[in-house]
This record gives C-alpha cells, sequence and structure tokens, in this order.
C-alpha cells in the first residue's frame, strides 16, 4: 500500500495557486523548491510554498481528492487552506519532519 499526498503550493504574494499529488512529498516538495523542471508551471510562477497537504493511506484516494480540489473553484481552494493553515506559514520544514523517512522506491 503506496501512501499518497494531496498538495498546495503557492508564491510569496499568495496571487497563484497550484494544486498537486504525489506519493513522497518530501522529494516532490524539493523539486518544486529546487525548480528542478525549469518549465513548469510551478517553476514559472515561483510556486515553492507549501500552504496545504493532506495525506492518504493509498495513492489512488489522493488522485481522487486532488481532482476535487483542481475541479473546486478557487475560493474552495482558498477554503481548504485557511481551514488547515489560516496564517498561511509555509509547512515545508513540517513535512520533511512528519515524511522524510518514508521512501517507496519506483
Amino acid at each position: 500500500m503506496k501512501p499518497g499526498f494531496v498538495y498546495i503550493l503557492t508564491n510569496k504574494n499568495h496571487t497563484t495557486l497550484y494544486v498537486g499529488v504525489t506519493s513522497q512529498i518530501v522529494q516532490r516538495m524539493n523539486q518544486h523548491r529546487s525548480k528542478a523542471f525549469p518549465k513548469s508551471f510551478s517553476a514559472k510562477y515561483n510556486l515553492t510554498k507549501l500552504v496545504y497537504y493532506e495525506v492518504f493511506q493509498e495513492i489512488g484516494d489522493a488522485i481522487g481528492r486532488e481532482k476535487q480540489l483542481k475541479a473546486g473553484s478557487r475560493q474552495k481552494k482558498l477554503d481548504a487552506i485557511h481551514s488547515l493553515n489560516p496564517e498561511w506559514k509555509d509547512l515545508y520544514d513540517e513535512v520533511v519532519d512528519r515524511f522524510a523517512h518514508l521512501h517507496f522506491p519506483f
């Protein structure tokens, strides 16, 4: 059973949001922060601040939640962020502390 994570990134001014899904949250956040894919949407708009994430026991459930968030309005994404992170703190350090030990080879 491979876990899954849904996450929302933003930039320093909180003007653009990106919803993503992954099975390896720490590795994926490091890719976003280092702009490992320079032509990607998140690199283009400097989306490196992790403001929301959810954890699922199975990646399929995370994918379903990602689709739900992406299909919703911007306001629904903002509501999700405000419900868990009203101060819009960068949750990167929290994710590293909680999940750095997870490793699932492909």
